[in-house]
């Protein structure tokens, strides 16, 4: 269990385990790669940020990830993979989400891509995003870097 700060200053807890803080989590975030790349989308407010949302109604987890990366990227998954958990001890709720690892076949233009500006393709995440206005604030905790650290570490790239 890893313990830290985010961006607003709540308590996060990241967890690599096996749903160490809720089996039926109410959120997902997915990171991607597509044709070896990292494939993102553009959040009409937030900025530069890996696919994510709500689970809707009668969806689980993982068909939340591969929904969203969908709406928000125009994104067909060939390989997904749950990664871990993290929950955020926010001032109004508790935040719990699923971190997904997902290989991206295609791409497929959209006529919308709802709350985003559709795909961006990266060759590298900057080693300093957190410090670049650009990215969103759900890039900007020790979140990513954890994941990505582990996403490497266990040779998934």
């Amino acid at each position: 269990m890893i313990t830290f700060r985010d961006y607003y200053n709540n308590e996060v807890k990241l967890s690599f385990q096996d749903h160490p803080f809720s089996q039926n989590p109410k959120n997902v975030w997915v990171i991607c790669r597509h044709k070896g790349q990292w494939l993102l989308t553009k959040h009409k407010e937030r900025g530069l940020e890996f696919p994510g949302g709500k689970v809707e109604e009668g969806e689980t987890a993982k068909e939340a990830a591969i929904r969203e990366v969908m709406e928000e990227t125009g994104g067909i998954i060939q390989e997904i993979r749950y990664i871990g958990q993290y929950m955020v001890d926010g001032r109004n709720d508790t935040v719990i989400k699923n971190v997904y690892y997902a290989k991206v076949e295609t791409l497929l233009e959209q006529e919308t891509y709802y709350e985003t500006d559709g795909p961006i393709l990266l060759k590298y995440i900057p080693g300093k995003v957190k410090l670049i206005k650009k990215y969103s604030f759900i890039m900007k905790d020790d979140v990513l870097e954890n994941c990505l650290r582990y996403i490497k570490k266990n040779n998934l790239l």
